[in-house]
């Protein structure tokens, strides 16, 4: 079933205080956000009706915009408590949360002495998976982008701004035209990093290493996911790790929040365990029933 357009649905967007019908919350094309990608924003889940570690996002929110300089013009309580009632006012249980902060028209131009700060939220409930259910099913297959992931000191790398996703995009147009699903990020050293919008893990016996993230998002998932396999005895071991080591391990997944926790087919011409004997199809029941009870 095709989507609906973001631009054309029906409901409400929370706007700078205020419910607006969706098609009328809008900003002007002059927009500092839009031209220089001023902005910051989170994704987030709701499981009937409860968003899945909200005040950790929001927290991350407002960490990400005092690192790019907006000074968000609420608390964290009024925007835990906007995301509650507009998905209360839509009438959703489950479903995907975007709040957003980015500089308004007030300015333009380099310099944001005088720019105006704006905060949206949406929710929609059309997005079950970054990924079709029959892809997470199988595991996806990767490519190594030939985009990598900046410096710390080029980068934000611990804000989840929008300027940066720009490698994401570009990263994820190139795997998709090559007819893969999802792209291996490395970094700007040559080790592996990251999906493009989600982290990655590998397994090896009982084991399992991912990235250290000191130039890439530590994401929320990934933390809830390392924390999760903790409690059930597993050793998680975060390391530097070259491509060339991504040939000894035995199975391998990403996490995020619209992934949640997504099995690996294959990386270039490197292939991976999945189905259900496997130990990521383990840890996907196990984090479907977490984030849900």
């Amino acid at each position: 079933m095709e989507l609906a357009p973001f631009d054309k649905r029906d409901g409400f967007i929370w706007l700078n205080g205020n419910f607006i019908p969706w098609n009328d919350a809008k900003c002007h094309i002059i927009t500092q956000g839009l031209h220089y990608a001023s902005s910051v924003f989170e994704g987030e889940r709701a499981y009937k009706g409860k968003i899945f570690k909200s005040e950790e996002h929001t927290k991350r929110l407002f960490k990400s915009a005092e690192i790019i300089g907006i000074n968000i013009p609420y608390t964290q309580e009024e925007i835990n408590l906007a995301k509650v009632d507009l998905i209360n006012k839509m009438n959703f249980e489950d479903c995907y949360v975007r709040p957003i902060a980015w500089r308004g028209s007030q300015q333009m131009g380099l310099s944001t002495s005088n720019a105006d700060i704006n905060v949206a939220i949406a929710v929609w409930d059309d997005w079950a998976s970054y990924f079709k259910i029959e892809d997470r099913k199988a595991g996806l297959k990767l490519i190594t982008s030939p985009w990598k992931r900046p410096s710390p000191d080029t980068a934000p790398c611990e804000a989840k701004a929008s300027g940066p996703y720009v490698i994401c995009t570009m990263s994820k147009e190139f795997a998709e035209k090559k007819g893969y699903h999802d792209a291996l990020m490395l970094d700007y050293r040559g080790y592996v990093a990251e999906g493009t919008g989600a982290n990655i893990f590998f397994i090896k016996d009982n084991d399992v290493h991912t990235p250290i993230p000191d130039c890439f998002l530590n994401g929320i998932t990934r933390q809830t996911v390392i924390e999760m396999l903790n409690n059930q005895g597993f050793v998680v071991e975060e390391k530097h790790m070259m491509p060339e080591e991504i040939r000894s391990y035995e199975e391998a997944f990403l996490t995020g929040t619209a992934a949640e926790i997504t099995p690996i087919q294959s990386i270039d011409e490197i292939t991976f365990s999945t189905g259900e004997d496997s130990k990521t199809y383990k840890f996907m029941q196990d984090f479907h029933n977490l984030v849900r009870s």
